[in-house]
C-alpha cells in the first residue's frame, strides 16, 4: 500500500487517469458514424474499411489483458505511460494516414492502449484511500462507458468544424499530455505480483480472440455457414480450451482460472458479456436507424451530428449514475443495483423497439438507457476489484473490460444479422428489422439480470463489516470484499 504522503496526491493522480480512459473510450467509437468518409477518401471499399473498427478491436481484446498482467508484474505507472504512448502514436498515424494500410496498422498500435483500463483499476486500488476506492472505480467506470457514448456524439460537430482527420488529432494530443502526465504525477505502485510472464497463455490468448473477434466480424460479408467462419470458429474453440490448459498448468499463469472461478468473478464476467452485448449492439445501430430517410416509412433522416445527439442523454446520465451507484450499493447492495440496472437498460430497449414513430421517444429511452447502464457498469467494476487480491486486480479488471467487448462484438454481430435479415430491394433494412433486433437486445438484458441474482449476496451486517469508517461516512468500497469467502454468501 502506497505511504501517506504519495496518497495525499491521489486526486491529481485521479484526473489523469480519468483523462485517460475517456480518450481510450472514445476513440472506440469516434469513427463509426464516418466509415463512409474515410471509405471514399481513403479509396477503398465497404469490407476493407470495416477494418478501421476490427483492427482496433482484436488489438484492444488482445492487449487490455496482457497489458494489465504485464502492469502487475513491472509496475502499473510504467505499463500506463506505454498504453498511453501507443495511444498517441497510433493517433498521429491515423491522423496522417493517406490510403487505409496505415490507417488499420495505426488502430492496431491504438488498442494497446486498451490497457489504459484494467492499469488505472489497479493504480486506484494500490494509490488512494480505501475510503475512496469504490468511488473512483465507479466514476472510472462510467466514464469507459460514457465516454464510447461521447464519441458517437462528438464525431459530427469535429467532422462538420474541420475533418474527419481531427478525429484523431484531437485523441493524440489529449493522449501525449496524459502520458507525460502520468510519467510526472501518477507514482508508482509498490505492489508486484512475483514470478515470471509466460509467453504461451499470451500466444494462445491471443489467437483464440483472434480467430472469435475475426469470425464474428467477417460473417455477414464470408457467410455465417461458409467455411471460412465455421473454420474460424472451431480454431477459436480449440485455442480457448488449449488456453485453459495451459493457464491451469502454468506456474505463472496470465490469468488464474482459480481466480477466474470464483463465484464472484465469473458471475460478474457473465453479466458484462451480456451487457457489453446490448450497449455496443445499440451504439453501433441506433445512429443508423435515425439517419434512414423517414420515406422509408421509420427513421427521421438525421444528419451525422443529429444522430449523435439522440445518444447524448445516454452519455450524460450513464456519468451521472454511475457517480451516485456506490450508495445505492451500499443501500441495496451491488447485486442488487446489478439487476436493477440490467432491467431498466432492458425496459430501454423495449422502448426503441416498440416506439419509435417520434424523436422524443428515442430520447426518453436513450436516457433511460443511460440510468440502467451507468448503475450496471459501477458496480461490475467494484465487485471485481473488491473480489481478488490487490496483486490480481489489473489482469481481474483488464479480463472484465475485455469480456464487455468480446459481448459487443457479438451484440455487433447478432444485431447485424438480425437487422438484415429482411431488406427493401436497394439494400435498405426494414423496419422490423429494426424492431426485432432491439427486441433481442432487451431479451438479453433481461438474461444478464437473472445472472445477476447469481452473484453472492450477504446479510447487511456481513456487507457493514467489509465497509471501511464509520457507515454513515462509507462508501461502497470494499462492500464486495466478502465475495470471496463464498460460504458466507446468502
Amino acid at each position: 500500500m502506497a505511504s501517506t504522503d504519495r496518497r495525499s496526491h491521489y486526486q491529481l493522480t485521479f484526473v489523469v487517469l480519468a483523462t485517460a480512459v475517456a480518450a481510450f473510450a472514445m476513440l472506440q467509437s469516434l469513427v463509426t458514424p464516418v466509415l463512409a468518409e474515410i471509405q471514399t477518401d481513403l479509396h477503398t471499399d465497404q469490407t476493407t474499411v470495416t477494418w478501421v473498427l476490427t483492427a482496433y478491436l482484436l488489438s484492444a481484446s488482445v492487449f487490455t489483458p496482457i497489458m494489465g498482467r504485464v502492469g502487475d508484474k513491472v509496475g502499473k505507472e510504467r505499463m500506463l505511460v506505454v498504453a498511453l504512448v501507443a495511444l498517441a502514436v497510433g493517433s498521429l498515424i491515423a491522423a496522417l494516414a493517406g490510403s487505409i494500410g496505415p490507417m488499420i496498422i495505426a488502430r492496431v498500435i491504438q488498442g494497446v492502449g486498451g490497457g489504459v483500463l484494467p492499469l488505472s483499476f489497479g493504480i486506484i486500488r494500490d494509490e488512494f484511500p480505501e475510503k475512496k476506492i469504490a468511488g473512483a472505480v465507479g466514476s472510472i467506470a462510467s466514464l469507459a462507458a460514457v465516454g464510447a457514448g461521447a464519441g458517437l456524439v462528438l464525431a459530427g460537430p469535429i467532422v462538420d468544424a474541420f475533418n474527419y482527420h481531427w478525429l484523431f488529432w484531437f485523441p493524440m494530443i489529449i493522449t501525449a499530455a496524459a502520458a507525460i502526465a502520468a510519467a510526472v504525477f501518477v507514482p508508482e505502485s509498490p505492489v508486484r505480483t512475483p514470478g515470471r510472464i509466460s509467453v504461451l497463455p499470451a500466444v494462445l490468448l491471443s489467437a483464440w480472440l483472434v480467430a472469435l473477434l475475426l469470425a464474428l466480424s467477417e460473417g455477414e460479408v464470408w457467410g455465417w455457414t461458409s467455411g471460412r467462419v465455421i473454420g474460424l470458429v472451431v480454431a477459436a474453440v480449440v485455442l480457448a480450451i488449449a488456453w485453459v490448459m495451459v493457464e491451469q498448468r502454468s506456474a505463472a499463469p496470465l490469468i488464474d482460472m482459480t481466480m477466474m472461478r470464483l463465484p464472484a468473478v465469473w458471475t460478474t464476467n457473465l453479466v458484462a458479456l451480456l451487457v457489453g452485448f446490448g450497449m455496443y449492439a445499440s451504439f453501433g445501430f441506433l445512429p443508423q436507424f435515425t439517419q434512414t430517410a423517414s420515406s422509408t416509412g421509420y427513421g427521421f433522416g438525421a444528419s451525422i451530428t443529429q444522430s449523435g445527439l439522440i445518444l447524448l442523454p445516454t452519455a450524460f446520465t450513464m456519468f451521472v449514475v454511475g457517480l451516485y451507484s456506490t450508495r445505492a450499493a451500499r443501500q441495496i447492495g451491488p447485486k442488487w443495483v446489478v439487476v436493477i440496472g440490467c432491467l431498466i437498460s432492458a425496459a430501454s430497449y423495449a422502448i426503441i423497439a416498440l416506439a419509435h414513430d417520434h424523436e422524443w421517444q428515442i430520447y426518453v429511452a436513450t436516457s433511460i438507457m443511460g440510468i440502467g447502464t451507468g448503475l450496471v457498469y459501477a458496480c461490475l467494476s467494484n465487485l471485481i476489484v473488491a473480489a481478488v487480491p490487490p496483486e490480481q486486480t489489473g489482469v481481474a479488471s483488464g479480463m472484465n473490460a475485455n469480456i464487455r467487448t468480446i459481448g459487443g462484438s457479438i451484440g455487433a454481430a447478432v444485431m447485424a444479422s438480425i437487422i438484415t435479415a429482411r431488406v427493401f430491394p436497394d439494400g435498405l433494412p426494414k423496419e422490423s428489422g429494426y424492431t426485432n433486433g432491439f427486441l433481442a437486445l432487451a431479451i438479453v438484458l433481461v438474461a444478464a439480470a437473472a445472472v445477476g441474482l447469481v452473484i453472492p449476496s450477504f446479510e447487511r451486517r456481513v456487507i457493514e463489516e467489509h465497509l471501511v469508517g464509520e457507515p454513515e461516512h462509507a462508501e461502497l468500497g470494499i462492500v464486495a470484499a466478502g465475495t470471496l469467502i463464498g460460504d458466507k454468501s446468502e
